[in-house]
């Protein structure tokens, strides 16, 4: 399987080969699973003429599924007539296909579709849109391209196994949001990833209900996405419950964002009952949200009360306090004591602004100097130190995690259980920390994996002088605390990290800075940092500007 960056141009039957390559690795690892037309497909695909399978994966990885003859041009494949008569004998392009004067429309110039229509019904200077809308208006039944133009010299081919490829095309990444040019992006070095050993089991569909339950979710998304209503839409989903781990995760999450869109909505009652059976994470606050707009204090503080006795997240922590003190004015119940915060420092500036390139580099600008630069970092120094330095772990090939070649990280990345079912690697990796071989092990992953896709290292960020930089000043077991909670939750604390940070290095100390300017406040998830760093005695501050007049 390609993936490493090639020296010269691709041939020029690149696509052919990558495709064919996604076809042979579909059969070794997804035998089991493959319809009889899917099979069907494969067998028939390699025995056509060269030409034609090149023109039908072009067209395969070209938008569809209708397309003119005259705007396919293909030095490499030669004639395309000749080339698409195989495809027509099998039923995978159709030359004669209706369409309706809205797609006709969207395959003919304005001055095509003017000649379309009666010379006396067409003013100067009106609008494609308007044409179409007048040729729907007149012929309003379908038909094929010829018929529509019959003195057209390019014909019509429409592409009859689009969503077969489709299929195939899930299988291979395991999602729809990646296309067959990754083979090429890999090849050209712009993308490179990891090469992690995949073995028969590296698969993300295990049966066919699989596939069939990922696309439903696709298709509700979609619909969600396109303007469906929500409530029309979660009744698509009544019925599904897949076992899949990744797949019910993948439902929890459109479950979650069908509620949010209904509570948006003011429909209470069915946004409750949907957060109710989503589980996802967020969730149980946002009942609590409607139970109280509802004024249903009492189901609201009981629901309180279970977040309080086992907190999902600290972000959960945070918002179900604040309710708790609400719920219990309305309750006339005493409040709970709150063990104080350790505020973090704060200092104010007066520049010269508002700077063009934004705030934080105004006050970089005023604070950097040679002995104590500042650098601009939000929430790529830790991650990618954390990245760096958890390289293996992440990159673990642990079942389910890992697909295809094409990874930039694992599938279950955001899960719950990402850290529980790695955690012996992550643990090696932390344990590097207790002694100097921890700098020395990020230098060389640093060095090698330079440019290779991750969720955590901005390469462009994570220069080699940052990088000494910190090492230099950035005590380990600060670290090793800021990777504990990276590790708690993946997707929520990778954000809300101070904006800059200054090194001393000749005394080895830095102190990282958020940076707020005129009318700008705290977010709730830069709060939790800031007070996370403040209880491990980190150097953190918050930096409030004033603009000067």
């Amino acid at each position: 399987m390609p993936n490493q960056p090639i020296t010269t141009d691709p041939p020029p039957l690149y696509y052919l080969d990558n495709f064919q390559q996604a076809l042979d690795w579909l059969q070794t690892r997804y035998a089991d699973l493959l319809t009889a037309q899917e099979r069907d497909f494969m067998r028939q695909f390699v025995l056509l003429p060269v030409s034609s399978r090149a023109l039908l994966v072009r067209l395969i990885m070209r938008k569809g599924p209708h397309f003119r003859s005259d705007r396919l041009r293909y030095p490499e494949i030669g004639c395309i007539p000749t080339a698409a008569g195989p495809l027509l004998e099998l039923d995978w392009l159709s030359d004669s296909q209706p369409l309706d004067a809205e797609q006709l429309g969207q395959l003919l110039r304005r001055e095509e579709l003017a000649a379309l229509l009666p010379a006396a019904t067409v003013r100067s200077g009106r609008r494609k849109p308007e044409l179409i809308a007048k040729l729907a208006a007149t012929q309003p039944q379908p038909r094929p391209f010829r018929q529509w133009c019959p003195g057209h010299t390019a014909s019509l081919f429409t592409l009859l196994v689009g969503e077969l490829c489709e299929t195939l095309r899930l299988m291979f990444f395991g999602n729809l949001g990646q296309g067959w040019e990754e083979f090429v992006l890999a090849q050209l070095g712009i993308f490179r990833y990891e090469q992690v050993e995949l073995g028969p089991d590296s698969r993300g569909f295990h049966c066919r209900e699989d596939i069939e339950c990922y696309r439903h979710l696709h298709r509700c998304r979609q619909a969600l996405d396109e303007g469906m209503a929500a409530g029309e839409v979660a009744e698509l989903l009544d019925e599904q419950r897949p076992d899949n781990p990744w797949l019910a995760s993948r439902l929890a999450r459109l479950q979650f964002n069908l509620a949010r869109q209904l509570e948006r909505e003011e429909q209470l009652e069915a946004a409750l009952a949907l957060y109710q059976r989503s589980g996802w994470r967020g969730a149980r606050q946002r009942q609590i949200r409607i139970l109280e707009k509802r004024r249903d204090h009492v189901r609201a503080h009981a629901l309180v009360q279970q977040a309080l006795a086992e907190p999902e997240d600290d972000a959960e922590m945070q918002l179900v306090l604040r309710a708790e003190r609400r719920l219990a004015r309305q309750l006339g119940l005493p409040p709970r004591a709150v063990a104080g915060k350790a505020d973090s420092p704060r200092f104010d500036l007066v520049l010269p602004g508002p700077h063009p390139l934004g705030v934080e580099l105004a006050v970089r600008e005023h604070l950097s100097s040679d002995q104590a630069p500042v650098y601009y970092v939000e929430n790529s120094l830790i991650t990618g130190l954390f990245g760096l330095l958890c390289w293996e772990a992440i990159f673990a090939p642990l079942p389910g995690a890992f697909f295809h070649p094409f990874h930039s990280a694992p599938a279950d990345l955001h899960s719950p259980d990402f850290h529980s079912r790695r955690p012996q690697a992550f643990d090696r990796c932390l344990a590097r920390l207790e002694s100097d071989s921890y700098r020395q092990h990020l230098r060389h992953i640093w060095r090698h994996k330079q440019g290779i896709q991750t969720p955590f290292v901005n390469w462009a960020l994570l220069s080699e002088e940052l990088l000494e930089m910190a090492l230099h000043c950035l005590p380990a077991r600060h670290l090793q605390l800021w990777c504990q909670r990276l590790l708690a939750d993946l997707r929520a604390h990778r954000t809300g990290m101070p904006d800059l940070i200054q090194f001393w290095p000749q005394q080895q100390r830095y102190r990282m800075i958020e940076v707020k300017g005129p009318g700008d406040r705290l977010q709730d998830n830069q709060r939790r940092w800031l007070d996370y760093c403040a209880r491990h005695q980190m150097p953190v501050e918050v930096c409030y500007v004033q603009w000067t007049r």
